[in-house]
């Protein structure tokens, strides 16, 4: 068990710089690809399409490289190297690019990753996108976005009703088939649903724009950040069941305990 006083002020402040220099470098790694010609793209996935570029490596090692120089005592979580043992009770839950599909499109819709955890969940996170301009931050008495208008708190809105809601969620075909029954139940009683937006539908929902993001088939690395930064902006993150989902899996993001509750229901009975 950490101290009561855990983190300290010290410790605090050196996560935070850490997880910004870490956005900072993974911000130079993936515009000096984003939109190029020619940009390498292997797939992971012989069944399908997985893609993954020289951007997210060239990503991930330069924020694993700093962690190297800075925190070597801490675990690293992240999606394209091995994972590194925690000595000192903290890991970093990293992706370099959330939203490779969309990156390699071209569109602004993905996003670099950050989070650090003590084990039951994300103590801070990041989401950047480094080609907007915009970094959103939660967690460790923090919730605010930094972009090109300046810097402002980050507030979940206060929408209470189903059919007042916006929803996203990244792709129509969401998991299993059982997963898209139970997540259209809820998408046929909202105002409006949108797709496609991978990490930055998390971060629009922490900055008061959007109601719900709801997603299936996730790994850490894909939601430690939002869940720090959303419940630092006010709202709510857990499983299908309500339950903890810092380790991946299916994941509801809501932006009020109202709008949580009548979603969950309607996920739970599909």
């Amino acid at each position: 068990m950490p101290p009561s006083d855990f983190p300290s002020p010290a410790l605090r402040a050196e996560l935070i710089a850490t997880a910004h220099a870490l956005a900072d470098a993974a911000r130079v790694e993936t515009l000096r690809h984003f939109r190029a010609t020619g940009l390498a793209t292997d797939n992971k996935d012989a069944a399908g399409f997985d893609p993954v570029t020289e951007a997210d490596r060239a990503s991930e090692a330069a924020m694993r490289a700093i962690l190297a120089a800075r925190r070597p005592d801490d675990g690293i979580r992240g999606e394209e190297e091995a994972d590194r043992p925690s000595r000192s009770g903290l890991t970093w839950i990293i992706d370099p690019i959330d939203g490779t599909r969309g990156f390699i499109s071209g569109t602004p819709t993905w996003g670099v990753l950050i989070a650090v955890s003590a084990g039951e969940g994300p103590l801070f996170g990041l989401i950047d996108q480094p080609y907007i301009g915009e970094r959103f931050e939660g967690g460790l008495g923090i919730a605010q976005l930094t972009g090109p208008h300046g810097t402002r708190p980050l507030g979940v809105r206060g929408t209470g009703d189903l059919s007042e809601a916006v929803l996203f969620t990244t792709f129509p075909e969401i998991g299993t088939p059982d997963d898209r029954r139970a997540f259209e139940a809820v998408r046929d009683r909202v105002r409006l649903t949108r797709y496609g937006m991978d990490c930055y539908a998390y971060a629009l929902l922490a900055a008061g724009q959007v109601d719900l993001v709801i997603e299936a088939g996730l790994n850490a690395y894909d939601i430690a950040a939002p869940i720090a930064v959303i419940e630092a902006a006010g709202g709510i993150v857990t499983d299908w069941s309500g339950g903890p989902v810092h380790e991946g899996g299916r994941a509801l993001a809501a932006a009020t305990p109202a709008l949580h509750a009548a979603a969950l229901a309607l996920l739970s009975d599909g």
